[in-house]
């Protein structure tokens, strides 16, 4: 890939199914490069699936050498059991990127399909047919869990281009300060 290309990693993080998209970003356009899922037997133990997760995304992040990756927030269920698993296989994958030195972000679920769609309610199906028009592709996988990683990655490089997130990188107002001084009050007088 050329230099100036950023590669993206976004993680819908799961026990039994953990989706994985790729985005490579060139300027403002994104284009996928692959989405799929890590599918676990529900039948083996929990910690050799939480193994399975980081092996798997060693190999990803080997292959693809994304510069960042965007992982999707456990939200709160009922379940506490389920949410226990679920917030460790979320921190394998946080700890194999950081291992091998990729920035990681996290986004809640709201927060990604707002990014995505305009509805932070929105459902599964139209986070997928929204992702079909901003990347441009028809595929539709068997599991959403690979659009939704999908959707993360996309909205990690919405927030990353935004004219707000240029302005916090930037220091805002304090760049802005140094570059117009005139506008600085001076004992209430400007």
């Amino acid at each position: 890939m050329a230099n100036n290309t950023k590669i993206i990693l976004g993680i819908d993080p799961g026990t039994i199914i953990m989706g994985y998209g790729l985005i490579a970003v060139q300027g403002q356009k994104a284009r996928i490069i692959e989405m799929n899922v890590v599918k676990m037997n529900p039948k083996k133990d929990h910690y050799e699936r939480l193994q399975m997760i980081h092996h798997r995304l060693n190999e990803i992040i080997r292959a693809h050498r994304p510069s960042s990756c965007a992982i999707e927030a456990p939200f709160f269920g009922k379940n506490v059991q389920s949410m226990l698993k679920l917030g460790r296989a979320q921190g394998v994958a946080i700890a194999t990127a950081m291992q091998a030195g990729v920035q990681v972000s996290e986004y809640s679920p709201k927060k990604v399909k707002q990014s995505i769609t305009g509805n932070g309610n929105a459902n599964k199906e139209q986070v997928w047919q929204m992702l079909q028009r901003i990347l441009q592709f028809t595929e539709q996988p068997e599991y959403l869990d690979a659009t939704d990683a999908l959707a993360v990655a996309v909205c990690h490089h919405f927030q990353e281009t935004s004219p707000l997130a240029a302005a916090s990188k930037s220091k805002g107002w304090e760049k802005f300060l140094q570059q117009h001084p005139e506008r600085i009050a001076r004992d209430g007088v400007k």
